[in-house]
C-alpha cells in the first residue's frame, strides 16, 4: 500500500487507531474487574474524602514498589468514568504520580459498590469461562445444568437489575399499574420484582411466575404468590402479564407464542388488560452513541449465547400485531431500556 500524502497517511493512521481500539476493547471489562476484585470502589467509598495514591496502595496491602502499576491502573479508570481526581486540602508531600490529588467515586462507580443495586454480580457472569449457550434450553436451566455458581451469579446480576429498574419505575411511572387488581411477573425468577409491585401496591394480587425448580420453596405473603410453570404452554390469568427482559432472549417465533399466551392470560383492553414489557428498543439516539453501542453489544450477545435479539420499534409493532394485539405504547424513561403497554 504507498501512502500517496499528507491527508491519506493521517487517514490510514486514524483508521489504524480505530481497529486497535476494537482490538484491545476487551482490557476495559478486565481492568474493571480487577478494580472490583481488589475492592477499590468500597475501599475509596470508606475513606469518606478524597484518597491519595500512598493512601490506596496502603489500604490495598501491596508493596511500595508496586505503586506506579496502581497509578496507571487508576489513570485508566478515571479516563474510562469510574473515578475522579479532586485535589488534596490536606498532605505535606506528595510523590510523582500523586501531585497533591485523590480519588474519589464517579457516579457510575457506585453501581460498583457491595449493596442491594450493585451490578458486580454481572461481572461474574461475565468472566465466567465459556460464558452460558442456550442450546435450545431457557437459559435458568442452561445455567442450573453448567455451573451452580454461574447459576447464583446469574441470578443475583438479574435481581441487582430488577431493584434498580423497578426503583425507577414505581417512581417515575407508578401510574402504569394504576387500576390493576392482578399481576403475573413472568420469567420472575426469585420473585425481586413481583416483590417491589407487592410491597408498592398492597391491593394488587402479584404472581412471580418461573419454572417450577425455580419458584420451588419460595414463600409468598399476603399479595404475593409464587406459581410454577412454562410460559410456552400457559400463564396464569391476570389483569397485566408483565416481562422484564424476557422477550429479547427468544426468537421472533417464540416471541409471538409467549405474547399469544399473554394475550390469552388478560382480559380486553376495555377492562383494563395489558402486557407491560421492559426491553430496549434499539435506535439511533442522537447525542447518546455510547446508548447505541450498548444496545448494540447487548444484540450481539443475544446473538451468541441465545436465540433472541434487541428490537427496533418497527420489530416490537410487527410482534405485537402477529401476536394479535391491537396498540401498544411506548414510555423511554428506563436508559437502555424502554416501558412497553401493549393492549389487546
Amino acid at each position: 500500500m504507498k501512502l500517496q500524502n499528507g491527508e491519506l497517511s493521517k487517514e490510514l493512521l486514524n483508521s489504524q487507531t480505530h481497529i486497535w481500539n476494537h482490538i484491545f476493547n476487551f482490557i476495559n471489562s478486565m481492568s474493571l474487574k480487577c478494580a472490583v476484585e481488589l475492592q477499590i470502589p468500597d475501599i475509596i467509598d470508606r475513606h469518606g474524602a478524597p484518597m491519595s495514591l500512598s493512601e490506596l496502595v496502603k489500604a490495598l496491602g501491596i508493596k511500595p514498589e508496586r505503586t506506579h502499576s496502581v497509578y496507571r491502573l487508576m489513570r485508566f479508570l478515571v479516563h474510562s468514568g469510574f473515578f475522579v481526581k479532586q485535589s488534596l486540602s490536606t498532605a505535606p508531600e506528595f510523590n510523582d504520580e500523586e501531585q497533591g490529588e485523590g480519588y474519589v467515586l464517579a457516579p457510575a462507580s457506585r453501581l460498583l459498590l457491595q449493596g442491594p443495586l450493585s451490578i458486580r454480580p454481572f461481572l461474574g457472569v461475565r468472566k465466567s469461562r465459556g460464558g452460558v449457550q442456550k442450546n435450545g434450553l431457557d437459559v435458568g436451566n442452561s445455567l442450573k445444568l453448567c455451573d451452580p455458581k454461574l447459576n447464583r451469579l446469574f441470578n443475583e446480576a438479574m435481581a441487582s437489575d430488577a431493584r434498580l429498574v423497578m426503583s425507577v419505575v414505581l417512581e417515575h411511572c407508578e401510574g402504569v399499574f394504576e387500576g390493576l387488581d392482578s399481576i403475573v411477573d413472568v420469567g420472575g425468577g426469585t420473585g425481586t420484582v413481583a416483590k417491589a409491585i407487592a410491597e408498592g401496591f398492597h391491593d394488587i394480587k402479584c404472581i412471580c411466575f418461573d419454572l417450577p425448580h425455580v419458584v420451588d420453596g419460595l414463600v409468598g405473603s399476603k399479595n404475593l404468590s409464587y406459581v410454577g410453570g412454562d410460559m410456552f404452554e400457559i400463564i396464569p390469568n391476570a389483569d397485566a402479564v408483565l416481562l422484564k427482559w424476557i422477550l429479547h432472549d427468544w426468537s421472533d417465533d417464540e416471541c409471538i407464542k409467549i405474547l399469544k399466551h399473554c394475550r390469552e392470560a388478560i382480559p380486553s383492553k376495555e377492562n383494563g388488560g395489558k402486557v407491560i414489557i421492559i426491553d430496549m428498543v434499539v435506535k439511533a439516539h442522537e447525542g447518546e452513541n455510547d446508548l447505541l453501542e450498548t444496545q448494540l453489544f447487548f444484540d450481539m450477545l443475544m446473538m451468541t449465547v441465545v436465540t433472541g435479539k434487541e428490537r427496533s420499534e418497527e420489530e416490537w409493532a410487527k410482534l405485537f400485531v402477529n401476536a394479535g394485539f391491537s396498540d401498544y405504547k411506548i414510555t423511554p424513561m428506563l436508559g437502555l431500556r424502554s416501558l412497553i403497554e401493549v393492549y389487546p
